[in-house]
């Protein structure tokens, strides 16, 4: 395992997920976030057991950030229609959070949400999460009030944020 002060941003790979270790990966990184700050929900359970189903066969990807050759860092892009993508489950490791490498996967998300085309991201997160909301508003995302995005079937999402592309 890479240790803290080896991690930096420039050491990072973000690729698209591809073995079933990087869904378990996917998965432990979103359940550690999730349930240190809230508790699993029904659709987290649904979205994070079945990656495939849920996110990729409709369209959507999913990112993974290594150090090391080791998954450290994950977000998922889940087509809403009409050019519409959830930025949904972006985690980092917590041992290697403070480092940039949540910022360099957020615009490395949103690069490649461009280059396919979508025309606005949304999410739902949480005041809970004052860091992760102040990253989103850094890189260009916008508090609106909720019935202006599809409906978030979490309930401790409390912020809710779009950026047009």
């Amino acid at each position: 395992m890479p240790s803290d002060t080896t991690a930096s941003a420039a050491d990072i790979r973000i690729r698209q997920l591809q073995t079933p270790q990087d869904a378990a990966a996917f998965r432990a990184l979103n359940e550690e976030w999730i349930t240190r700050y809230f508790v699993l929900e029904a659709k987290d359970r649904e979205t994070l057991g079945d990656p495939d189903n849920t996110i990729l066969r409709k369209g959507g990807y999913i990112f993974m950030v290594e150090v090391d050759g080791e998954p450290v860092g994950c977000a998922a892009l889940i087509p809403m229609g009409n050019g519409v993508y959830e930025l949904s489950k972006m985690a980092v490791s917590p041992r290697l959070r403070g480092l940039g490498i949540g910022r360099k996967l957020l615009e490395h998300v949103i690069a490649e949400a461009k280059g396919i085309g979508a025309k606005s991201l949304f999410l739902g997160s949480s005041t809970k999460l004052r860091n992760a909301v102040h990253l989103y508003e850094s890189v260009g995302f916008r508090h609106v009030p909720p019935d202006k995005l599809p409906p978030n079937p979490y309930t401790r999402a409390d912020v809710f944020m779009e950026m047009l592309l």
